[in-house]
Order: structure tokens, then sequence, then C-alpha cells
């Protein structure tokens, strides 16, 4: 009798935690999720992402060769894109990426360099940068190559950029559908990826900030009652000696 009402205690102990939370997703993916439109007009959608990335001033963004940044006051970034490495830092672990040759990259804990297993944090810490950084520049990601764009007509007649990754990044095959302000500049996007549960989630592309190199990056998301903040930022521009 004692063993059938431990059982008993425990299976109500189990209900009570996960039944609130399997209805609380059953009412946000019937409100929330979404099927992936399907876009056309290809040519069209190039205008598109064209006037996005001048409403962004995207030349400032090529001629930027350095971003510092904070993402959710978790993981810290010394991106250097002129050279391709980023040196990556959360909790007490530093990882230097080579982004053009993981073989290259050097993981550390506490300063002491990690031989073994090394890997895995290599891995972790790739898979941060692409997810994070994606949050900071993914406008200007849309003429990347292996991208799919496509023109979405909205409800209200507006249109919208449908964006498609076939490959790169840690997910390849996820999709976003980007909305616009009058002057062409990202307001948000809906995600169709493969680490949300839900399809067409929206999030805000907000508080954009004019960088010491001129490049134009957001510094806050929100995703439904989840704000995704960015910090730190810093960028600039590497100077080269000519005798």
């Amino acid at each position: 009798m004692k063993l059938k009402k431990i059982i008993k205690i425990l299976v109500g102990v189990i209900i009570f935690i996960t039944l609130p939370t399997l209805l609380l997703f059953g009412f946000l993916y019937f409100k929330y999720n979404e099927e992936l439109p399907v876009g056309t007009n290809d040519e069209l959608a190039n205008v598109l992402a064209t006037k996005m990335l001048n409403a962004l001033d995207h030349d400032a963004y090529k001629v930027t060769d350095y971003i510092e940044f904070t993402f959710k006051k978790r993981h810290h970034y010394k991106w250097n894109k002129a050279e391709n490495t980023c040196e990556v830092y959360w909790k007490n672990f530093k990882v230097n990426l080579d982004l053009s040759d993981a073989s290259k990259s050097e993981a550390f804990q506490n300063d002491i360099k990690i031989e073994e297993e090394h890997s895995k944090y290599i891995k972790k810490a790739t898979d941060y940068f692409n997810n994070d950084s994606f949050w900071l520049v993914a406008p200007y990601k849309v003429f990347d190559n292996g991208v799919k764009r496509s023109l979405v007509t909205l409800e209200n007649n507006e249109k919208a950029l449908l964006v498609t990754y076939s490959s790169g990044g840690s997910t390849p095959g996820d999709s976003y559908l980007w909305q616009f302000n009058t002057n062409g500049k990202p307001k948000s996007y809906k995600m169709w990826t493969s680490i949300l549960p839900i399809d067409g989630l929206e999030a805000t592309w907000e508080n954009w900030t004019t960088t010491e190199t001129g490049a134009q990056l957001p510094t806050f998301h929100k995703l439904m009652v989840l704000g995704l903040e960015i910090t730190d930022l810093k960028t600039s521009r590497l100077e080269f000696n000519i005798d």
C-alpha cells in the first residue's frame, strides 16, 4: 500500500507540473502557429532586400572590421570580421574561434587551455556565435550564398521579404519573414526555425543604434514576453599603414 501511495503521489506531482505547461503550450500553439508562406517574384524580393540594406547603410557595415557585443548578459564576443575570427566568452570559458578553419580554434577554462574534448567547447562557442550574431547582423546576410529571397504580400497589402537559408550557420533550412517600416528599415521578423516548437513566432527589431563606424545595429528584440538585449556594443575599422 505504501508503494502504491508513493506512486500515486509521484504521478500527481508530475501531472501538476506538466499539465499547466502542456495547456500553455497548446494555447500558444493554436494562437501563434502559422504555416510558412509561399513567396513569389524573386526579382521584386531582391529590390526589397536592397532597399533594406540601403536603409541600414550597408556600405558602413561592409567596412566595419571589428564588432564587440554582449548577448543577453550571458555571452560576450570580440568579433574580428576582417580576419573572420571571434573570441567568445561565457561563464569561465573562452574560445578563440577561427571561423574559416575550425581546426585552428582553441578553447580555455579559467585561462587554461583545454586539451581533451576541446571540440565540444569549440562547437558550443560556434553555436552561440551563429545564433547570437544573427540577432545582431541578420539583415546584412540576405544576399549571402545559399540564401533564397521571395516576396510575400501580407493581409494589409504590405510587402514582406521571405528569406530562407539553405546552407550555413548551425541550423540550415530556417526561414524568416521580414517586415519593414515606411523607410525600409526592419521592424520585425517571423521565424520558421528548427529550434522553435512554434512556427511563425514574431520578434521585433528595435532600438537601432548608429555605431562608431556608421553601421546600424539593433540593441533589443521582443519575442512574446521575452526581451533579448544586446549591450556593450562597439565597432571599429582597422587602420592600415601604407609606406
